[in-house]
């Protein structure tokens, strides 16, 4: 989902190697074992030239994803924050979709991997709305997935890893495979946990609502804007333990992430959400987003990070 276009140039290690020259060995420890970490981040054509949304914070959790995973990142923050932009401007991108990734290469044959070279390529390409072209105007059809969200104490909740996510591919195609554009994912425990690769924000009464980090999510960092916003907007928002049927009875359910933004959620499980569509605070917080990555808002809260 989501209009997708190759660039030319990929960041490797302080080059700019062409798109296709950016391969792996098939057996580097990140193709047998999904050795890797990485980051998604958008970048908006604002008013003001090509912005990074939120760069020093993604780039703050995939240096945290790399300590947990024990991999030795060889850049310093200020060195990938000149890749990230650099590969914007080498591409000559406006908006676009940046993912640095740290991976384990090819060197050894042993699970561990310690023995295999940290290689970091940054790719970036334009890619458009990714639930779908009318998803944020219109808002998606999702159900609760039959797959839930790993333990805490499993796989480690706060790192972004590749291996992760096959738990999220199997979310999103059982959803797909049934009609769905995507699934909510309960905890070990029944609760609510998130999307396949998004946090969910309900509102119930004029509050907003969204299950708290307990091992079993990613701590977002679009969520963390969408919570900034609402304080911004006045609106109460609280971190709770949320049970499944609380989707079926809040007045509006969106998603949150770097890929799917500020998303409306119309129903659950054929349920239909509120009066169907985007609610009211979900539109005043994505009329804000919207503001902000646009560069038109009065404050941007530092967010953007300008590629020269």
């Amino acid at each position: 989902m989501g209009r997708f276009e190759e660039s030319e140039w990929i960041w490797h290690e302080g080059q700019f190697i062409k798109w296709h020259d950016a391969t792996v060995h098939i057996l580097s420890t990140v193709v047998q074992f999904g050795s890797s970490v990485f980051e998604g981040i958008r970048c908006y054509d604002t008013r003001d030239g090509p912005a990074i949304f939120r760069l020093p914070e993604h780039l703050k959790r995939l240096r945290n994803s790399c300590r947990i995973y024990r991999i030795e990142l060889a850049h310093t923050d200020s060195d990938l924050i000149k890749a990230c932009c650099g590969v914007v401007r080498r591409n000559t991108l406006a908006s676009c979709y940046i993912r640095p990734m740290v991976m384990r290469g090819y060197g050894a044959m042993a699970m561990d991997g310690t023995e295999s070279p940290i290689e970091t390529y940054i790719p970036a390409w334009e890619w458009g709305t990714y639930l779908g072209d009318d998803a944020l105007a219109k808002g998606v059809d999702v159900c609760v997935s039959s797959w839930n969200r790993a333990a805490p104490n499993t796989f480690p909740g706060m790192a972004k890893s590749t291996g992760h996510y096959n738990n999220a591919q199997l979310i999103k195609l059982e959803a797909m495979a049934n009609g769905f554009v995507e699934a909510i994912a309960l905890a070990p425990d029944g609760t609510i946990s998130e999307g396949s690769g998004q946090n969910t924000f309900a509102v119930m009464d004029g509050s907003l609502v969204t299950p708290s980090i307990g091992g079993s999510n990613l701590s977002g960092i679009t969520r963390n804007a969408v919570i900034t916003i609402a304080g911004d907007l006045d609106i109460p928002c609280r971190e709770m333990v949320m049970p499944r049927e609380l989707l079926y009875c809040a007045d509006e359910l969106f998603f949150s992430g770097t890929a799917a933004e500020i998303t409306p959620i119309r129903s659950v499980d054929h349920i239909e959400i509120g009066a169907v569509g985007m609610g009211p605070i979900t539109r005043r917080i994505q009329e804000r987003f919207r503001e902000i990555t646009s560069g038109a808002a009065n404050s941007d809260h530092g967010w953007l990070t300008r590629v020269a």
